[in-house]
């Protein structure tokens, strides 16, 4: 497949600043639910969404997002520099940072994009902003959830989408169009926003790090409809035990590998008729190319014994 840097997008039909209500930063976005839409969440998703939707907008957007830059990567860093490995940084370096970026990654751990944000806000100097698409079941659904939000995202675990995974919320589907729709467009407008999706949708928890689960068929939409920069990442070494995962970095524990792969070039298909068939062809070429990240990691640590077994 080919390796060739997609060139730029063409001007999008929606200026910078198209409407002016919620600003992140010199760009403005304003993307809500429609009234039936909104109207098939309970009372507490509706207030969850509202709040985290807020804290993703203007002033408090540029708050967090320092909180993530210093407090978040900075504790993130303290506990694995250590065992921290980055291959092909140069990779989002080349990448503009007047447009946004889609990075596609592995989904082994819960700490997958907490340690790729830590590393792009720590080696790379460009401004941006974080969004981390995620299941609202249990992000927006419960006081906890908020708190983890807040805590370990800053709040930029948003949108939720709730009519999705194991046990999806098929009565909530109304909604997740509209978390479609704004995810589209942070992915489509907006310099400096930086957006990590994982293609399979879910973890995945056999104990082999170089398997996957095939890739949702969203994910090739959503780059049909919005032609972001596509960035791959391959993530190995991690495990969901938090506190063994932070004394690892004192005791030996398992290498944290990070490879960023060459920006993905998906002019053909963006010609293409804009049906499943087109999406899952791009999801496919998504999921090959984390795959090839992965036999790059697999061709350095083939003698490292693999990751902890996912929990």
């Amino acid at each position: 497949m080919s390796r060739v840097q997609s060139p730029e997008r063409q001007g999008s039909s929606r200026p910078f600043g198209y409407v002016g209500q919620t600003d992140i930063g010199p760009w403005t976005l304003d993307v809500g639910p429609d009234p039936d839409e909104l109207a098939v969440l309970n009372w507490f998703e509706r207030f969850a969404f509202r709040l985290v939707k807020r804290m993703n907008q203007g002033r408090w957007k540029r708050f967090w997002t320092w909180c993530q830059r210093v407090l978040g990567a900075g504790w993130i860093h303290f506990s694995t520099y250590n065992l921290m490995r980055v291959y092909g940084l140069e990779h989002v370096e080349t990448a503009s940072s007047e447009r946004p970026i889609l990075l596609v990654a592995n989904h082994r751990s819960f700490f997958d994009m907490y340690t790729v944000s830590t590393v792009l806000f720590r080696q790379t100097s460009w401004r941006k902003q974080l969004f981390f698409p995620v299941r609202g079941r249990f992000f927006y659904q419960s006081p906890l959830g908020l708190f983890v939000n807040l805590v370990m995202g800053w709040w930029s675990m948003y949108p939720p989408f709730f009519a999705s995974g194991e046990k999806p919320l098929r009565e909530k589907r109304a909604f997740d169009k509209f978390s479609f729709r704004l995810l589209t467009e942070l992915c489509r407008n907006g310099p400096g926003n930086v957006i990590g999706f994982h293609p399979e949708g879910t973890r995945y928890k056999g104990a082999d790090p170089y398997s996957y689960l095939p890739a949702q068929p969203g994910i090739g939409k959503l780059i049909k409809d919005a032609s972001p920069q596509v960035i791959p990442v391959f993530v190995a070494g991690l495990s969901n035990d938090l506190p063994r995962q932070m004394l690892g970095n004192w005791t030996g524990g398992p290498k944290i590998r990070i490879h960023f792969g060459k920006q993905i070039d998906f002019q053909r298909y963006l010609e293409k008729k804009d049906n499943m068939r087109t999406y899952k062809e791009i999801s496919e070429v998504v999921m090959q190319k984390i795959a090839d990240l992965g036999e790059q990691d697999r061709a350095i640590y083939a003698k490292v014994e693999a990751s902890p077994r996912a929990s």
